[in-house]
């Protein structure tokens, strides 16, 4: 199975719903795990499209000079 693309906002908020879980003590210990897992892969989205979009806008400044 694919992993789903999700947009940057949706991984925030849900890196964001994660942290509340884990910071309230709400989230069980058996699931503790994938939950961190599941934040970790989402940060690493994040990063990749953030460093996408830092090159791609570096190309553009550099266009222009």
């Amino acid at each position: 199975m694919a992993k789903k693309e999700f947009s940057f906002n949706e991984a925030v908020v849900e890196i964001e719903k994660i942290l509340k879980k884990i910071e309230s003590g709400d989230l069980d210990i058996d699931k503790l795990s994938v939950e961190v897992k599941r934040a970790s892969e989402l940060i690493r989205q994040c990063q990749k499209k953030l460093r996408t979009a830092e090159d791609e806008i570096n190309s553009i400044f550099k266009d222009l000079i």
